[in-house]
């Protein structure tokens, strides 16, 4: 017989198996089974299957992976998506994203700044608009506070517009508001600065990254584009400024039709930004102690009647510095003072209160200034360039042959503190370490010094010029005592040769500008440039420093042909002036630090308002061979010229070029095809009529001086008019000029107005002209 128990215990189990339901019997086994089954139908939460993976991980020894899986987890919600931070979620986040937006692009290249700053402002609009309607009224008001100094300038009357929008259905009903939201704000971006712009944010999405990509990736349009960094100050850029030429199609696209449409090169270049041109004030402690200094001196010698005591002419020097156009005087950092420093600030007040006065608007005639030239004989062509010191006792001049020659004005020996030479008695002396052709050399500040010691208990401090500056071919701007004959420091910073160097106003600081189409300024104590000015398109021919020492400025020659103005503080370009068609040989500021004049080898000397950046009047006098060097009169009234067709003119700077208001002392009669009121020029001495039957000298001949390479002689001569004709050319003499000073065959190359007001020039004899 079959045994039916086992039989039936099968088929249970098959039931089971096949999903039957369970006899009663078994029902606890049944529950616990039903319970299993569910637990394992439930899938694990983020947090448990993360575990089980590090857990994983680590029982596999996958340490690095583990770690870096540990990281990337630790800001995961229940939900396995990340947590973003309450800065990000909140409305801080758009400030935050601006400004780090912001700092990325001041921190990156001067080529791709330019490109990189118009994102800034679609990233403020659509940040405000974002803000508004989401209900963060106050937060959108502090973003435009905030933000308003960094986009007034282009975007003045945009933000006042924002300013009224402050509610959800003001943007739902302006109808600029309206544009933005429409359509999207195109940017055109240099393909290779959009890859490190992305890069950059997401790098950067925890600090602020994640918010700016969102706004330019939702509501911007980047127009890549292969073409290389965009520069507004750039050669093309001004070119096509000038022709009002867009500077290519995408930028015309920039931003929205009908709202904004970028910023151009013309809006960049309409010399909006503030300048300071006053005074530097004085450091504090110095001007106490000159004031001191200055009453002491008045009790010991009282002016004559009539005559403003030195306090008062200093009390009105010092209310010049402190005025609202000023300079911040920790706005440029300088040694503190020395003795030294307050014997020559008191010499300056007793020459500035001293001086030749030039009275304004000389109508083209004014007092007659003197001028002593000085002719150098025997230089074969080899002078190069010159520099006079400030307390005319010293004349230096670079040469072809790589030396420096420095002598003395009145002829005697040359001071020395070296213990060989006590008793050398050189009227001039050579400095010999370059090893190319010296292009410029710059003498100290210097004054003469005061007839007794104020310091009774020490050594009379010393006022004449200690250092001289030298820039050559060979790359290298050297620096020389005038007290050992040697050199002291060699600045190694240009590429190529260096065409200029030039003392700063208060010392100290010095620029200079090279071959290699760019600035720097130095200073004394260091070997490095502290600021590098790039901007011009070719090699620099001329610089010139404001008074305030805070400005510099540069020409370029060749292709460029244009004068900019740099911040020594922050390096930015800030006024462009345009208009010469020829080599820029000369610039000069005037003392009031209103006035730039620049010169070129075409005879023409152009005016310049530094504040507006635009054009005053242009000069014309000088014939063949151009200017080469320009000075102001204290005053700042008349400019003094140097040129190579061997004459010294003297400028009215304040009549204007009409030729309808030209006198007819300065002017001359009008000659044969000639407008009224410009005269002809010619080599011999005019004399016209004065108006009181007197006879005035027109120019002056430069004595012959004794022979000899490198001596040096004196004329003086004074003129009210015009002068010369040049082999047979005509060279058109505007109106305001006041008088001329001629030479028979000495090319000028340097001219200088003294704190006094007389006018020192030099040149070398040239028997071929």
């Amino acid at each position: 017989m079959s045994n039916p128990g086992p039989h039936n215990a099968g088929q249970g189990a098959t039931g089971n198996s096949y999903g039957g339901a369970p006899p009663p019997s078994a029902g606890g086994a049944g529950q616990a089974g039903a319970a299993t089954t569910a637990a394992t139908a439930t899938p694990p939460s983020a947090q448990n299957l993360n575990q089980i993976v590090t857990d994983y991980l680590k029982k596999k020894g996958f340490t690095k992976t583990e770690a870096v899986f540990r990281q990337e987890t630790a800001h995961l919600g229940p939900d396995g998506r990340p947590v973003h931070r309450n800065d990000d979620s909140g409305p801080k986040k758009y400030l935050r994203g601006f400004i780090l937006l912001r700092d990325w692009i001041d921190n990156n290249l001067d080529i791709y700044k330019f490109e990189l700053r118009k994102l800034l402002w679609p990233v403020f609009v659509y940040s405000y608009i974002e803000l508004v309607t989401q209900g963060y009224n106050d937060e959108a008001k502090n973003l435009l506070d905030v933000l308003r100094p960094q986009l007034e300038t282009v975007h003045r009357e945009d933000l006042d517009l924002f300013a009224t929008i402050t509610l959800p259905q003001h943007i739902r009903e302006n109808k600029t508001m309206k544009l933005y939201q429409e359509q999207k704000y195109r940017i055109p971006l240099n393909q290779s600065l959009s890859g490190n712009l992305f890069h950059f944010l997401e790098r950067e999405a925890d600090a602020g990254g994640a918010v700016a990509t969102y706004i330019l990736q939702t509501h911007c349009h980047v127009d890549v584009s292969a073409r290389g960094p965009i520069e507004p100050y750039s050669f093309e850029a001004i070119y096509r400024r000038t022709q009002n030429m867009e500077l290519d199609e995408i930028d015309a696209q920039e931003g929205i039709p009908g709202v904004f449409t970028g910023v151009s090169n013309k809006d960049l270049l309409d010399s909006s930004a503030p300048l300071k041109l006053g005074p530097l004030p004085m450091e504090m402690d110095l001007r106490e102690d000159v004031r001191v200094e200055l009453e002491e001196e008045d009790q010991r010698r009282p002016p004559a009647e009539g005559r403003p005591t030195l306090v008062e002419e200093f009390d009105r020097k010092i209310k010049r510095e402190d005025s609202a156009d000023a300079p911040a005087r920790a706005e440029l950092p300088l040694p503190p003072s020395r003795a030294r420093d307050v014997v020559m600030e008191m010499q300056k007040v007793r020459e500035n209160r001293d001086r030749f006065r030039i009275e304004g608007r000389t109508g083209g005639v004014g007092i007659p200034v003197s001028a002593c030239i000085f002719t150098f004989h025997n230089t074969l062509g080899g002078v190069s360039c010159m520099d006079f010191s400030n307390d005319h006792q010293l004349v230096a001049v670079g040469t072809m042959d790589s030396y420096i020659r420095v002598w003395s004005l009145d002829g005697k020996p040359l001071k020395s503190a070296l213990e060989g030479e006590k008793e050398l008695k050189a009227n001039n002396r050579k400095l010999i370490g370059h090893s190319a052709p010296v292009y410029g050399v710059s003498f100290s500040d210097s004054i003469a010094n005061l007839e007794r010691n104020i310091y009774a208990e020490g050594e009379k401090p010393d006022t004449s010029t200690k250092l001289l500056l030298s820039c050559s071919a060979d790359g290298q701007v050297r620096l020389w005592s005038l007290e050992v004959w040697s050199c002291l420091c060699v600045y190694k910073a240009h590429d190529g040769p260096v065409m200029r160097v030039l003392w700063g106003p208060h010392g100290h600081y010095f620029a200079t500008g090279g071959w290699d189409k760019t600035i720097r300024i130095f200073a004394q104590d260091h070997a490095s440039a502290q600021r590098i000015m790039v901007g011009h398109d070719t090699s620099i021919s001329a610089i010139a420093w404001h008074p305030n020492g805070t400005y510099v400025f540069s020409a370029s020659d060749e292709t460029d042909k244009s004068i900019r103005m740099w911040s020594v503080i922050t390096g930015n370009c800030l006024r462009i002036f345009t208009g010469h068609t020829e080599y820029i040989s000369s610039l000069q500021c005037a003392p009031n630090g209103r006035i730039l004049a620049s010169a070129d080898i075409g005879g023409n000397i152009f005016f310049w308002d530094i504040e507006k950046g635009a054009r005053i009047k242009r000069c014309r006098g000088h014939g063949k061979g151009g200017i080469s060097s320009l000075s102001f009169s204290a005053e700042s009234n008349v400019l003094v010229s140097g040129g190579l067709d061997g004459t010294v003119r003297l400028w009215d700077v304040e009549l204007p070029t009409d030729p309808a208001k030209a006198n007819p002392l300065a002017a001359g009669p009008p000659q044969p095809g000639q407008p009224d009121g410009v005269a002809v020029a010619n080599d011999s001495i005019a004399v016209a009529a004065a108006s009181d039957g007197r006879s005035i000298t027109v120019g002056g001949q430069a004595a012959p001086g004794a022979a000899g390479a490198g001596t040096a002689a004196a004329a003086v001569g004074t003129s009210g008019g015009g002068s010369g004709k040049k082999k047979g050319k005509e060279v058109q003499i505007t109106p305001d000029q006041i008088s001329a000073f001629a030479t028979k065959k000495t090319p000028v190359m340097k001219v200088q107005f003294t704190r006094m007001n007389l006018v020192v020039a030099g040149g070398c004899y040239d028997p071929e002209r």
